[in-house]
Order: structure tokens, then sequence, then C-alpha cells
């Protein structure tokens, strides 16, 4: 019996472990700016929500309630311009980082298939691409692809690691390209309600799509914006047809979200209060980061959305990595995505307020 995981790189936050423990004898402690998790608490009315729901002994459905479609639906029409949704266009995923994983294994895709996705990405693209033996692919634009073999397509905006923005001229234009050649396109906007200095745009909006989602498929998480990445909560919404095929599968693979989780999404998608107040946290510790790292000479590239500052001292990033955990610091090099990003460490501002503050103290 072969290991499936000698398809896979090595799992590079391991690599990590080293420079956490330096930053960690810190006297004044670590200060863990390498994963991008929520650290402040679950809204409320969430928790509420979960907690109603708790007394929920039977199996819930892959396919969810139809109220979390409601709230699904409603939601993408809302906020991302998505007009005509309906409950065969939604699908509760148990997490995205599930669904990024396992997607090119549920579409059927093996050997002589290529998945694309951009040259700095997260690194799950690649992973979901290898578990099946397929090609991954990497791009700076996607419509210079050679479209012969190409089945998947990633598009990630705003990025991780960069934050970069991808605009709606770029994405109609894209979207277009991909359907003339018959490539599917899944687009990973988890960061999408976390934009600083660009407004960032779903491929489900109707200028983008013209109205229709065949082809395409939006990915989306309440991880960020909801302070629920513990809860396991996401959805992917979009071409009907690939979401039917994904149901199918996903019963017969039993991927529940479980009853309490379904009953928290739907409060958290009928609120956007939380999302504003949790909004304002970010942006002031992404302001005080983004101050202190540029006084200490750090230059930040993109950046414009996401919880992270692409930050470069002009060095290999490991460099960076060691220089700042003997401050304390710890953050992600940014090779983990990619060797374009070998002279970049991504910095999150999900550390509290406290933790930021001492790492300002810290560059200063």
């Amino acid at each position: 019996m072969s290991a499936v995981s000698s398809r896979l790189p090595v799992f590079p936050w391991d690599k990590l472990e080293p420079y956490k423990k330096t930053a960690a004898a810190h006297p004044d402690g670590i200060v863990d700016l390498s994963v991008g998790t929520p650290v402040d608490p679950v809204p409320e009315l969430i928790r509420r929500a979960l907690v109603e729901a708790a007394d929920s002994p039977g199996y819930p459905t892959v396919w969810g309630t139809a109220a979390l479609r409601d709230a699904i639906t409603g939601w993408c029409e809302r906020r991302l311009g998505a007009r005509g949704i309906a409950h065969p266009n939604v699908l509760p995923v148990v997490g995205s980082k599930e669904l990024v994983a396992w997607l090119p294994t549920q579409l059927g895709l093996g050997p002589g298939d290529k998945v694309a996705y951009p040259r700095l990405a997260y690194p799950t693209y690649e992973v979901g691409a290898r578990l099946v033996g397929a090609t991954p692919v990497v791009y700076d634009d996607p419509t210079e692809l050679d479209p012969a073999g190409l089945r998947l397509l990633w598009l990630n905006s705003p990025s991780n690691p960069t934050g970069r923005v991808t605009g709606k001229d770029e994405l109609t234009r894209i979207v277009a390209w991909a359907r003339e050649h018959g490539v599917l396109v899944l687009s990973d906007e988890c960061y999408l309600e976390l934009g600083w200095e660009a407004d960032p745009v779903s491929v489900l909006h109707e200028d983008v799509c013209g109205g229709s989602y065949d082809g395409i498929v939006a990915v989306h998480s309440l991880s960020k914006r909801s302070n629920l990445a513990g809860y396991r909560a996401a959805f992917v919404a979009g071409d009907a047809s690939v979401l039917g095929e994904l149901l199918r599968i996903r019963k017969h693979g039993g991927m529940m979200t479980p009853a309490p989780v379904q009953a928290a999404t739907v409060a958290a998608l009928g609120d956007d209060a939380h999302v504003r107040e949790q909004r304002e946290r970010y942006a002031e510790r992404r302001a005080a980061l983004r101050t202190a790292l540029v006084a200490h000479g750090f230059r930040i590239e993109h950046s414009e959305a996401s919880l992270y500052l692409w930050a470069t001292r002009d060095e290999p990033c490991w460099d960076t990595v060691g220089y700042l955990a003997d401050l304390g610091v710890l953050v992600a090099p940014g090779d983990f995505y990619g060797t374009a990003g070998e002279r970049f460490v991504r910095v999150a501002f999900t550390a509290t307020d406290e933790r930021v503050a001492a790492a300002v103290k810290r560059l200063a």
C-alpha cells in the first residue's frame, strides 16, 4: 500500500517550529503573527444560536436546512451582487480548507489533468492537485495558460498571502476566457469582506458573470469575518450542475456541517453589525503594524485587502523570519506560498490588541 502522503510536500508550518521556540523565549513572550487565526470572541448572537440548537440528536443533512440555504442565497445577493441565486446554487461545506483540498478528488480529476493557481498562493491548491495525481500549474495571468487538459482554475481575490485584489474588469476577462475553453473556475473569496484600500468583487457579481453561474463557483468562509474558524463554517455558491454533483458525492461521504453550526451560520450571515465591529479591530491593528514595519525599514507590497501585510527587507525570507524571531515576533516566510515569495514575509494582524502593541514596541 503506497502512502498518499508521499505525493505531498513537507507540511510547511513544521519548518517554523525552531523560530517559534526562539520567539517564545523573549522575556515578554511571543507575538505570533504567523497564522491568520482569529483571536477575538465569537459574537454573542452566534454563540446564542449555537447553544439554542445544541439539542440536535439526529443527523444533519449535507445540503443543510432550508433556513441555511435561505441565509446563504440572501447573503450572496445582498453582499456579492449575485442575482437570481437559488438553493441549487449553494452548498455548505465543512470549512473551506476541506473543500479546497478534496475538490479535485470530488470532481474526478486525475493524472493527465491540470489544476492551475496563482504563482503566489495558498498551499492547499497544490495539495488538492497532488492528492489525485493531477499536474499543478502556476500562473501570473491565467489567460496565458495552455487550456489543453486544464480542468480546474483557482482564482484568489483578495489574495492569501499578498492581499492583492483582482479588479472587476480583470475577473470578467478571466471568466470569459475560461468559459470559452471549458475550464471550471473556482474563486476563493474568503477574505472578500476585508478590503482596506480596494473593494473586492465576487465572480458571482452580475457584472462579472453576466447573470449566469455556468462554469463558476465561489468559495466563502465565516472563519475570518465572524471569528468562526473553530466552527468550520463555509459554503460554495455558483454553478448548479457542479454543486449538484458535489452534493451527490458528499452525501455518500457523510460530509455534513453539524446542525448547531448550521444554525450559527444562519445567525452570522443575517447580521452585518458584528462584521463591521471586527473590521474596525483589524483596521486598527493593521494600521499600527504597517506603520511600525515601514518605520523599521520594511517595504509593504499589495496588502490592499485580507488579514496580512506582505512585507520585505529585500533579503531571503528566512533571514527576516530569524531576525524577527529574535525580537519575539513570529511571521510566516514567503516561500511557504511559492518561490516567488522567497524575499517576503507574511505578517498577520490577527493577534490581540495587547500583542500587536507589544510587536510595535519591539519594532520601535
